[in-house]
């Protein structure tokens, strides 16, 4: 692949920080976005803004339909069966928050349990927290093991006739670690147990069908696709889309409403409460062509290449520690550097024009796992290169100067 043609295509990366050209390696956190999905959303607002559902004007209907083509092309992206199991949603983070309310509302109770792992960001324990202290239920984590990952074996020791959901992260965010999800579906399925995925790293550097991933719900975070912020979906298998109460309650979600009754509409609308972020969904419909025109399986052989060339290079620094090594790793690596904190790694990148991601990453329990409070993070996209790796390594030795002289 031609990756300067495609990065050409990011208008960002025209911009210099501290006076240097700017290096991307955040993408984890969240992806820069190309200029046609930038143009998208100008056009929207300029000729076609109007409120979706309501009213039957003109601009009122081509703003519908150009928001439902978007919905129609997330279905055939992750190979849904229905539309109906396409709900948008705000984030990846409102999107778990719909299930583990709507779910749990429904279907846990006192002394009832939720499955989770140490792997998980706070979206994915946060919301089951919430239920545990309303619900009186029990949440277990699957413990990570010295590689930094969690395998089937650590799932199924945990799975009792009280387990009513599993919650999984599809790529772990600190690791880098994949999940054996069609394992894990297809042991819960077994006993009848559902399984929601956190994909937010997951659907932008994995292939994702959900026939053959077969679970019940998958989480995705759009600006972590190369699309705007302030869009989610989450995908729910119409079993549960069809059976599920509303999350929120507002205009739009309604069938009837009358002074002593409300009748609500079906999924995905009664789950799609208020004005929708229109003009970030209709973007993001952008995201997924660009995606596609350079073929997901090309962006994965592409990340693989430079990932193995980034954990090859930094780890010839004996200053280094690379937090995890799984058997099967997402494009992320996160790393220590001896006697420096990692705020203070980043703050030197920084300097470079390095953009990289330091902190506990919203994962606090596995950092505690780890022993450590917090790492720095480097992480890819599509528009990395050998040569931002070359710089990584470069900066890597100037924080050792710095710090360590």
């Amino acid at each position: 692949m031609d990756i300067e043609n495609i990065k050409s295509q990011f208008p960002i990366f025209k911009n210099k920080i501290n006076g240097k050209p700017l290096i991307y390696l955040d993408s984890a956190n969240s992806s820069q976005k190309p200029k046609n999905v930038i143009d998208r959303i100008t056009k929207f607002y300029s000729k076609e803004f109007s409120n979706i559902g309501r009213s039957v004007h003109s601009l009122a209907v081509t703003a519908t339909n150009r928001f439902e083509e978007t919905r129609d092309l997330v279905k055939k992206y992750i190979n849904a069966k229905f539309r109906e199991e396409v709900i948008f949603t705000k984030n990846a983070t409102e999107a778990i928050n719909l299930v583990a309310s709507s779910f749990g509302e429904k279907f846990i109770n006192k002394g009832d349990e939720i499955l989770i792992t140490e792997l998980e960001h706070h979206a994915n324990y946060v919301p089951w927290h919430f239920i545990r202290q309303k619900k009186g239920a029990i949440i277990k984590f699957a413990e990570c093991n010295e590689r930094g990952e969690v395998d089937i074996d650590a799932i199924k020791k945990l799975i009792t006739n009280k387990t009513k959901i599993i919650a999984i992260t599809h790529i772990s965010n600190v690791t880098g670690a994949i999940m054996p999800v069609k394992k894990i579906v297809d042991l819960a399925s077994e006993k009848e147990i559902p399984v929601l995925v956190d994909g937010c790293q997951g659907a932008p550097h994995l292939e994702i069908d959900m026939q053959k991933l077969g679970c019940d719900f998958y989480a995705i975070s759009c600006h972590k696709m190369y699309g705007p912020t302030g869009v989610g979906i989450l995908f729910a298998k119409k079993k549960w889309a069809d059976i599920l109460p509303p999350y929120q309650g507002g205009g739009g979600m309604i069938g009837e409403v009358k002074k002593n009754d409300i009748t609500f509409s079906d999924s995905p609308t009664k789950f799609e409460a208020g004005t929708l972020q229109t003009a970030e969904v209709v973007g993001f419909s952008e995201s997924l062509k660009f995606i596609e025109s350079i073929g997901i399986k090309n962006i994965i052989e592409h990340e693989k290449k430079i990932l193995e060339y980034a954990l090859e290079t930094i780890k010839k620094n004996n200053s280094v520690n690379v937090i995890g090594d799984p058997k099967k790793r997402g494009s992320i690596i996160s790393f220590t550097i001896k006697g420096i904190h990692p705020h203070d790694i980043a703050t030197i990148f920084d300097e470079d024009g390095l953009a990289i991601r330091a902190g506990h990453h919203c994962c606090q329990i596995l950092h505690e796992k780890m022993g450590i409070p917090a790492s720095a993070r480097a992480s890819l996209g599509i528009y990395n290169s050998k040569d931002d790796i070359d710089a990584l390594s470069s900066a890597i030795k100037k924080c050792n100067k710095v710090f360590n002289n």
